[in-house]
């Protein structure tokens, strides 16, 4: 689990996981009206209710499609239809499953019209895409919110190898947060991931428990050009699949 994934397969009909597979799904939220609709007709009513509240229609459609790909992705593998899926969420606002729906631990991330999806079993796991901004202040940034070895890795790097290794730090972190499902309770500068270009992704270092990094793997994604992306998984040995959602 070295190298980050560059291929993503067409997707399974009927997919099916074990304890020891993780599965990721990539999505396109641009969606023609017809599958938008399709799609809107699976969400709760809440759900509906929280779309119509987004003022740009760019925004409330993408929303709409994110939930509803979720949906659609997580019905493949239960016995529920996506409009009868039910979730919950942790006191951090991490979204789960309802207990009678199933037992799969997934997460989502989505960075304008890309969305990932992280789906495995008895594992808790977290992903995290972002598009890769030019005008940012990304060493002002890195200097706020990321560890003091962090830091010192990005500023000494070329300016030329600066903004992808700022964006690898920043989604491994993210992977990791949302996988603990800690949200921004977890401050960035308590634990260290790898940074420098070519460097397998990894958590180092955890501030609060020096046993804990130990116990998690980060992995690199390749969503597309102009995207970062990573995965955080609990436990070793697993094996990774990926593919590419299609509406059917």
């Amino acid at each position: 689990m070295t190298s980050p994934v560059n291929s993503w397969e067409h997707s399974p009909v009927s997919p099916t996981i074990t304890t020891d597979n993780v599965h990721v799904w990539k999505a396109s939220l641009d969606c023609d009206p017809s599958d938008l609709d399709c799609l809107r007709r699976t969400l709760t009513q809440d759900e509906n209710a929280r779309a119509d509240r987004f003022r740009f229609e760019k925004h409330r459609n993408r929303f709409i499609a994110g939930r509803g790909v979720l949906r659609a992705i997580l019905s493949k593998y239960l016995e529920p239809q996506p409009h009868q899926l039910r979730f919950q969420y942790t006191p951090y606002g991490k979204p789960t499953l309802s207990p009678e729906v199933g037992a799969l631990s997934f997460n989502l991330s989505h960075s304008r019209d890309i969305a990932l999806y992280a789906v495995t079993q008895e594992r808790e796991i977290g992903v995290d895409v972002e598009f890769i901004r030019k005008e940012i202040n990304l060493l002002g940034i890195a200097k706020r919110f990321f560890s003091k070895r962090e830091y010192v890795q990005l500023q000494a790097l070329p300016r030329s190898r600066q903004l992808q290794s700022f964006f690898d730090c920043w989604t491994r972190k993210e992977a990791f947060i949302k996988a603990r499902g800690d949200g921004f309770f977890l401050p960035l500068h308590q634990f260290d991931v790898s940074i420098t270009p070519g460097e397998p992704a990894a958590l180092l270092r955890t501030e609060w428990n020096p046993d804990e990094a130990a116990l998690w793997s980060l992995k690199s994604l390749n969503p597309g050009p102009g995207y970062a992306a990573a995965l955080a998984v609990e436990g070793k040995h697993w094996h990774l699949r990926h593919w590419d959602f299609e509406l059917a």
